[in-house]
């Protein structure tokens, strides 16, 4: 007898019109499409081709108009500044329609760009909605990234305005934006004709430039702005995502197979439903922002919460429970790292036991491959399921998951579960055939691609075909290596080119993580591949231990080198650990392994940036010369 996990997953793949076009009938379209798939155009596919709707009407006015307008919509809880705000459907709607005015009050109208460069704040949240109110197209930018990052959107967007916060507050110092967003400005080819900034007490901008725009004073003299319906196929986003040429890709969201993925997943992934509170414990600069913190959870008329802080130091590694026992959390979707970095700081988890989280339901990982050490912590700390689920920038949304709203399968720890419906996950070797259970390949999804993923790299459709479909046909290239096993349970073991090449041994430096992680005072670690004149390559690991371990790291790195040998064998030549106080991560969480590899090996780098704190690098220069890698440069 089949569970509804398996009679959806079937129907979303043998049946790809009828499964998404049932479920495009939760979402209000101002036309009905012509087609649910468009293959014309193969192998670049198109989503409810001819059908018309807006994204922000859908999220928002809907809530409204259905009668639940008095029903919290955003809860914006800062724990750095203290500052509390409950914002319903209804203010929600007269806030966006108001700030469309004043975007359209600048001539930004259907197709134009516009970037965000914002903080943790709702309004964030409230310019994206502003711009899919008028069919514009966001591009969100990471608040704090250097000008000459943003400069390259700038001009590679060529936005008709700029929307900035004043300043960005970190917990222990205020980053100010203006003056960032001027001197991208200045290096860009392309002028924006506005500037419009949301100002913040803790430091107000100089609006003195033309077109520098006052976001408060602008409201009070502008007309709010209705909803223009605007095609399927339209774009309603660009996210830029590094390149390995230097050059951001900037991935291409549209907005009717968007807004009807996310909604489908909030319930069928997540088992949400509308007046539950979801918490995604992102920031808006990355895609885990855009499709839930501001689009997927409004689109069901959920509850999302804004947050502004970090899992430790804000004050303490209770921050989280503090939050999810006051706000009434019912799911919490959050980075792998964020609960290393708790574990670290309270491995006996006692500060959970200080807050009543009766309310939380489950616990979504995602954003970097889980070790099963944390996801065993988690478990038994908290007594709700603790789902891995693995996706990507390009697609918007999970690939693989637990499907909670479906059927709750066996955890298995190290996977994040069966392919999600719609997702036809192959795993290929390097002659593009299939290859057995459980050996480890290229993880690659059949195409088309459900709806809500990439439609095109933005004004780089030849960039687009050659990163993700020229080197497997007819399939989707992931970028990520694993395997499935009997079962069907994918496992992601590594990205690509985090396999490395051991005397002609094909290892994962995933599977040695997992070893490591295991260790009883491993709090966080990373494996790499350096160069070896003998081997080719050999691994290298580094470790974070838990706060109060006093063990010696030259014990502590033998003992690493004993597990891998015992767990993986002989064949990884797994000898070197090397103990850090931390690893240099980008500002989502993700550990910067390549940047690791070539201070290792004493190669050129360009310092990433996307880093979180750059004055990591140094201290893995100096764990690294202490092994006689990494060569002090002068």
């Amino acid at each position: 007898m089949t569970n509804a996990y398996e009679e959806a997953y079937q129907r979303s793949i043998t049946d790809k019109e009828g499964f998404w076009g049932d479920a495009a009938r939760d979402i209000v379209w101002t036309k009905p499409w012509d087609r649910v798939l468009d293959e014309s155009q193969a192998p670049l596919y198109r989503w409810f081709a001819g059908g018309e709707l807006n994204t922000c009407y859908n999220a928002v006015d809907r809530h409204v108009d259905e009668g639940r307008g008095d029903q919290a919509a955003i809860i914006y809880d800062s724990a750095i500044t203290g500052a509390k705000r409950t914002i319903s459907y209804k203010t929600l709607k007269d806030q966006v329609a108001g700030f469309a005015g004043v975007l359209a009050s600048r001539g930004v109208g259907k197709g134009d760009r516009v970037i965000l460069y914002m903080p943790m704040i709702p309004e964030s949240l409230v310019a994206m909605l502003a711009c899919a109110r008028l069919g514009a197209i966001h591009s969100v930018v990471f608040g704090g990234f250097a000008p000459n990052e943003l400069a390259t959107r700038i001009n590679d967007a060529q936005p008709k305005a700029i929307v900035a916060a004043s300043c960005g507050i970190e917990p222990n110092r205020v980053i100010a934006y203006k003056p960032l967003v001027d001197e991208a400005i200045r290096l860009s080819a392309h002028k924006p004709d506005s500037v419009i900034v949301w100002q913040r007490e803790e430091a107000r901008a100089d609006l003195s430039n033309p077109g520098d725009i006052d976001w408060a004073l602008a409201l009070e003299t502008t007309t709010p702005h209705d909803c223009v319906p605007v095609a399927a196929t339209d774009p309603l986003y660009i996210l830029y995502t590094s390149g390995t040429t230097g050059q951001p890709k900037g991935v291409v969201r549209d907005n009717g197979g968007h807004a009807v993925a996310l909604r489908w997943t909030m319930k069928a992934i997540y088992n949400m439903s509308p007046g539950d509170v979801f918490w995604a414990a992102s920031d808006v600069g990355w895609v885990v922002g855009h499709s839930y913190i501001c689009y997927a959870p409004l689109l069901l008329g959920a509850t999302t919460l804004v947050f502004e802080g970090k899992p430790v130091g804000t004050p303490d590694a209770g921050t989280f429970w503090r939050v999810i026992a006051e706000h009434k959390v019912a799911t919490l979707f959050t980075a792998p790292t964020a609960f290393r970095a708790i574990k670290r700081e309270d491995p006996d988890g006692l500060e959970i036991g200080k807050y009543d989280l009766s309310s939380l339901r489950a616990l979504f990982l995602a954003g970097e491959r889980c070790d099963p050490a944390t996801i065993d912590w988690a478990e038994h700390k908290l007594g709700v399921p603790v789902i891995d689920h693995w996706w990507q920038t390009e697609t918007g949304w999970a690939i693989a998951a637990n499907c909670l709203g479906l059927h709750l399968y066996p955890v298995k720890h190290g996977s994040p579960t069966l392919a999600a419906p719609g997702w036809d996950v192959r795993v290929l070797d390097d002659t593009n055939h299939e290859v057995n259970p459980g050996q480890i390949g290229a993880l690659v999804c059949k195409l088309p691609l459900p709806p809500g993923t990439l439609t095109t790299l933005w004004n780089a459709e030849a960039r687009f075909r050659q990163a993700y479909l020229a080197d497997f046909p007819g399939y989707y290239k992931s970028g990520d290596a694993g395997f499935i096993d009997d079962e069907g349970y994918i496992y992601v073991m590594t990205r690509t080119d985090d396999i490395i090449n051991v005397a002609g041994h094909r290892l994962s430096t995933g599977a040695m993580e997992e070893v490591l992680a295991g260790h009883p005072a491993v709090a966080e670690c990373a494996v790499i591949g350096i160069s070896d004149d003998l081997k080719g390559q050999v691994p290298l690991g580094f470790v974070c231990l838990k706060a109060g371990i006093t063990t010696e790291p030259a014990q502590i790195a033998k003992e690493c080198a004993a597990l891998v040998r015992d767990q993986i064998g002989p064949v990884a030549a797994y000898k070197q650990t090397v103990v850090v106080p931390r690893l240099p991560k980008t500002r989502s969480g993700k550990i910067l392994r390549g940047t690791m590899q070539k201070i290792a090996d004493n190669e050129a780098f360009k310092m990433p940036a996307t880093i979180d704190d750059p004055g990591i690098l140094p201290e893995i220069e100096e764990a690294l010369e202490s092994i006689g890698l990494a060569r002090k440069r002068v």
